[in-house]
């Protein structure tokens, strides 16, 4: 779809860490293990590498922020967008309707990532991460329209306590926070219909019920929209200084619940909502006081690129095969080097033929939006 962008109404600093994040999923991960490859007896460098991806299970890597990062900015967004909506005239209910529009689309646009359009819908996996940004994003939403922020906040908390006094009470067992023996596996197990991601069909990371922990995610970042966009009588400064209070606290209660409920993405624990929420709260902070604060903007366009077309990357990636090209152009570069250099090189190739990619949408303006 193409549109003009008013880049007066849009926080800079949520475009480029948006893009910063997507960097990862874009090839920057791949890029990072790569390079660390060229000092394999370096420690730092090993456990750098080891950020690059997923924990197997409980614990966190770098890589596990990712996505709940990518949630947590769409729920900073939401406060700016309605009240940009409600500007030009459009009544709370087209507003509702476009946000059940907005995450369904997102459900679906998950289900064409997964292979939809091969019809083998037995054995299509439903869940996505799309289809959880999708849910959690459209959930959150209705209830930021619905209710006052009191109100949102013992929401937010009761969701978060409900959901670890559910995985910990129900079914039971000696340990209801394993693979083998959550309730989560066992709702998806019974109501996700088609293929299941882990354990031959045991288990999915994005299925039904851990989408209620997502749902804060996404209410935080909201949170967070809010309190920057209408606490006129906060300076910048101390807006940045509240914010970076505000991610001490949820790290240290996310650390000190995990004690009783471990920090895990597929479960998406309550304890792995509060320590992301910091990570992602501490790091829109930073960009925003860099960025929209101090006014330091002409680095950010490498990484705005990326974050303005942040969902097309992400499906492009699915559908063209960037590597190609990248090989056509860097390979025989590639081809005269050691091959941990040429890994490094190919890692390179790639990352700028989808930025080139998107910076020619970016030229036409061109943005997907959902």
């Amino acid at each position: 779809m193409k549109t003009e962008l008013n880049k007066k109404e849009r926080l800079l600093s949520l475009d480029a860490l948006r893009g910063f994040d997507m960097l990862f999923i874009m090839g920057l991960s791949a890029w990072v293990v790569a390079f660390c490859d060229l000092f394999p007896s370096s420690g730092a460098m090993g456990w750098l590498s080891s950020q690059m991806s997923h924990v197997k299970w409980n614990g966190l890597s770098h890589h596990d922020t990712i996505f709940p990062l990518f949630l947590f900015i769409a729920g900073i967004s939401f406060p700016y967008s309605i009240a940009k909506q409600r500007a030009g005239g459009k009544t709370d209910r087209q507003i509702l309707v476009k946000v059940v529009k907005r995450g369904l689309m997102l459900v679906f646009l998950g289900m064409v990532y997964n292979g939809f359009f091969k019809l083998e819908f037995s054995t299509l996996r439903y869940a996505s991460v799309l289809g959880r940004i999708g849910l959690a994003w459209m959930f959150s939403a209705l209830l930021f329209m619905k209710f006052k922020p009191k109100v949102l906040v013992v929401i937010a908390a009761v969701i978060l306590i409900g959901y670890w006094l559910l995985l910990w009470l129900v079914p039971g067992g000696p340990d209801p926070y394993s693979f083998e023996n959550n309730l989560v596996g066992v709702v998806d197990r019974v109501l996700l219909p088609g293929r299941l991601i882990y354990g031959d069909n045991y288990f999915d990371p994005e299925g039904l019920l851990s989408t209620l922990p997502a749902v804060v995610t996404a209410m935080l970042g909201m949170f967070t929209g809010q309190f920057i966009r209408s606490s006129n009588d906060i300076s910048d400064n101390r807006k940045v200084l509240y914010m970076i209070a505000a991610a001490f606290v949820l790290l240290i209660t996310g650390l000190l619940w995990s004690y009783v409920f471990p920090i895990n993405k597929m479960l998406w624990s309550s304890s792995f909502v509060c320590v992301v929420a910091a990570y992602s709260l501490f790091l829109f902070a930073l960009f925003y006081y860099i960025i929209d604060v101090k006014g330091y903007r002409r680095w950010t366009l490498f990484f705005r690129v990326v974050g303005m077309n942040s969902i097309t990357i992400y499906l492009a990636q699915k559908i063209i095969n960037f590597s190609q090209p990248a090989n056509f152009f860097f390979g025989g570069l590639a081809g005269k080097f050691p091959e941990v250099w040429a890994n490094l090189i190919s890692s390179t190739g790639y990352i700028i033929v989808c930025w080139l990619f998107l910076y020619f949408l970016y030229k036409k303006n061109v943005f997907l939006k959902v």
